[in-house]
């Protein structure tokens, strides 16, 4: 039996459109995180992982290179889950609310200088990766990072509040080859402060990751 299973997107495929459209969305959940589930189970039977969560899977091969391919499986399986929650159809994107409003304020100096250095970051990213808003604890200090392909905070100790997933097919379909274009649309229109907010202070927002 598989330990892990490829969750449901939190809101119809059509939600987000225009902005993403519901056949990126049945590409991107459909096909390519499915695969990730799929090859993931795959690969558990006598790793030693069995019936592990997504996060102790990543933390225990994060550093183990005999372990690299579940390690990628395992982080692209968390990375997208939480990628869909933090986008949300309604009203999402623009200004943070919540803690998050006055701790972006505090710790980049405004929501623009925020704006601008998570964009920065995830047009930056040269080939596959992800943008991230991260915490050094659970209600800390605020920073932004990259990762290439499937790296994520969980495997440098860190907690994820945001992500933007800059792999090509995440954004292909709808805006060709300008990323910067989606990662606008991404931070004005999609952005679901109220998960990013839970991330922020530890909790799972209902959530399992």
């Amino acid at each position: 039996m598989s330990n892990i299973k490829l969750p449901d997107l939190p809101y119809a495929k059509d939600a987000l459109e225009p902005h993403i459209s519901a056949e990126t969305l049945e590409y991107h959940h459909d096909k390519h995180h499915a695969a990730y589930v799929n090859k993931l189970n795959e690969l558990l039977p006598g790793s030693g992982y069995e019936g592990k969560t997504l996060p102790e899977i990543i933390k225990g091969t994060a550093e183990d290179d005999s372990k690299q391919t579940m390690f990628n499986q395992a982080a692209q399986v968390w990375n997208h889950t939480f990628y869909w929650n933090c986008m949300t159809p309604d009203n999402g994107g623009g200004e943070p609310t919540g803690d998050l409003k006055g701790k972006i304020e505090e710790d980049f100096g405004s929501y623009d200088k925020f704006r601008e250095e998570f964009k920065n970051a995830a047009t930056s990213q040269f080939g596959s990766g992800w943008a991230w808003l991260v915490t050094d604890k659970v209600g800390g200090k605020l920073s932004i990072m990259k990762t290439s392909d499937a790296d994520n905070p969980l495997a440098h100790d860190k907690v994820a509040v945001l992500t933007c997933d800059v792999w090509e097919h995440a954004y292909y379909i709808d805006y060709r080859n300008r990323r910067p274009d989606y990662v606008d649309t991404f931070l004005d229109k999609l952005v679901n402060w109220d998960y990013a907010n839970a991330k922020y202070k530890g909790q799972d927002a209902g959530v399992e990751e």
